[in-house]
């Protein structure tokens, strides 16, 4: 197939708010690829090549001046042969590689085309046809169950893979897709509730344990080999030897655990998550010890616990981690959790997870079985824009433009941002100096008072609530917002939704 039938049913794609609409436009294209094109289409579709990183930054794309093909006759095997050398470029003289390959792309392409994988490399390709409307459209094309679709998705954690299936393999291939140790899992997320009273109302009989301020990990074990992945699936097996160690020393043969870590001080309280999340880089300091503390396991010696009652795994999980798992109770007394959230706190960490304890464990999907309560309301939202500052913050970027995850598209592109609000309340001088340093790379555009930004950055914000506005397009703000650390370890598809925030309302209403 051409790029160019790619770079139009995504023009398309972008250019209506209907979701069916959508959906009818990647159906009609998906049946016209062939079974080798389907993981390349996916991953062009959703600025995510299956090669994963490039190696190439925006000042490398916007750098490349290349006269455009006059019409289209890139294919997309042509592109996906040429991400396959990007990817693969490395050492001294990788940049020039580097240069020389986009190079030869842009003259391969037409303006459209290259605009089109410009924007697919740098990962803003903000068309609404994001996982869900392509979790739909995979389904209509292959005429499979859109369950079915989304449950294999969630399993195997590609998309891409998951269209190949449906669309070209024998019908049963998508209901046989099942765990695999070493190949991980969306992680199950938590709604957020203001009070335990209220989580406890909304989960009944409850698991409930310490949320704590460290990193979500998952981890593989098959034997003496074990693989430790991050919440975005990322590998960082190498770069965490003390959970390595600690988990080939459990009782199982297999296992896929579900679970936290953080760095403690001398005194046995949490580090700050910076310290953590340091651990996952390059040139982390290896001083600065991990330890894991779990709280599910999906698979264990053969069995897959995914579909069983968390009342199930949670003593599977016991047998087999022992004293590494996550502090909690089994309760139904709303009392009672409040002293274990209480006994959190005042360990350190941040309050409890209230767990439905008949639940299963629902890959990839946040719902009312998880329950996220802390003594301050925090969310995790995305950074559109920031101004420049004034007084003793002149020549810094200060005021951070703060938007919601749309993931319905109701004020919007599905997938898309509404913003909530602006703050500068909460930035240190070393994070004012790190914005100025880091955002340019970010930056779309400019103007005289803000450089605005490709929405990537994550910022956890605290706030006291929200508030009916008209100010902005989803018709609230947030009250007395302030920054309470950036999270490198989640993408902007992860933020929070406009429909939670606006879930605040009925507090602000006194409802």
């Amino acid at each position: 197939m051409l790029l160019d039938d790619v770079v139009t049913t995504s023009a398309a794609v972008a250019a209506t708010r209907s979701r069916r609409a959508k959906v009818d436009a990647l159906a009609e294209l998906l049946p016209r690829l062939q079974p080798e094109e389907v993981v390349v289409a996916v991953g062009l579709l959703t600025a995510s090549p299956r090669q994963g990183r490039l190696g190439v930054g925006w000042r490398g794309a916007f750098a490349i001046d290349a006269s455009h093909a006059d019409a289209p006759a890139l294919a997309i095997a042509d592109v996906d042969d040429a991400f396959e050398q990007l990817a693969a470029a490395s050492g001294p003289g990788s940049a020039a590689e580097r240069t020389v390959l986009l190079r030869d792309l842009a003259e391969r392409a037409t303006a459209t085309e290259w605009d089109f994988v410009v924007r697919v490399i740098l990962g803003e390709l903000r068309t609404g046809a994001l996982e869900g409307v392509l979790t739909e459209a995979i389904a209509r094309a292959g005429d499979r169950p859109i369950d079915v679709v989304r449950r294999a998705a969630m399993l195997s954690g590609d998309l891409g893979e998951t269209a190949r299936i449906a669309l070209a393999e024998p019908p049963g291939a998508l209901e046989a897709v099942s765990l695999e140790v070493g190949r991980p899992v969306q992680p199950m997320l938590a709604a957020t509730a203001p009070t335990v009273a209220e989580a406890m109302a909304a989960a009944g009989e409850s698991s409930v344990e310490f949320k704590l301020d460290g990193a979500r990990i998952q981890v593989h074990r098959r034997g003496d080999r074990v693989q430790v992945f991050t919440r975005n699936l990322a590998d960082i097996t190498h770069r965490v030897p003390e959970l390595v160690e600690i988990v080939r020393g459990l009782d199982a043969e297999s296992v896929i655990l579900d679970g936290e870590t953080l760095a403690l001080d001398a005194d046995g309280r949490p580090r700050a998550f910076q310290d953590t999340m340091a651990r996952f880089g390059a040139d982390a300091d290896r001083a600065v010890a991990l330890r894991p503390w779990f709280f599910d396991i999906l698979h264990v010696d053969g069995r897959d616990l995914i579909d069983a009652p968390l009342r199930e795994r949670r003593a599977e999980l016991q047998r087999v981690v022992g004293e590494c798992v996550i502090p909690g109770i089994l309760t139904a007394d709303a009392e009672e959790a409040e002293s274990l959230s209480r006994d959190a706190l005042a360990a350190g960490h941040e309050g409890v997870v209230v767990k439905a304890i008949d639940a299963p464990y629902a890959a990839g999907r946040r719902g009312s079985a998880w329950i996220k309560v802390k003594p301050v309301a925090t969310f995790d939202l995305v950074v559109l824009a920031v101004e420049w500052g004034s007084g003793r913050r002149t020549g810094l970027l200060s005021n951070l433009h703060l938007g919601a995850l749309d993931p319905v598209g109701e004020f919007g592109e599905p997938g898309g941002f509404v913003m909530v609000g602006k703050t500068f309340k909460g930035l240190t001088d070393a994070l004012l100096r790190w914005q100025t340093d880091t955002f340019p790379s970010y930056e779309t555009r400019r103007s005289a008072h803000a450089v605005h930004l490709r929405p990537e950055v994550v910022v956890e914000i605290a706030l006291d609530g929200v508030q009916r506005s008209s100010r902005y397009p989803g018709g609230i703000a947030l009250r007395f917002a302030r920054v309470k650390r950036y999270r490198p370890d989640k993408t902007a598809a992860q933020a929070d939704t406009i429909q939670a925030l606006r879930g605040l309302l009925h507090a602000a209403d006194g409802a």
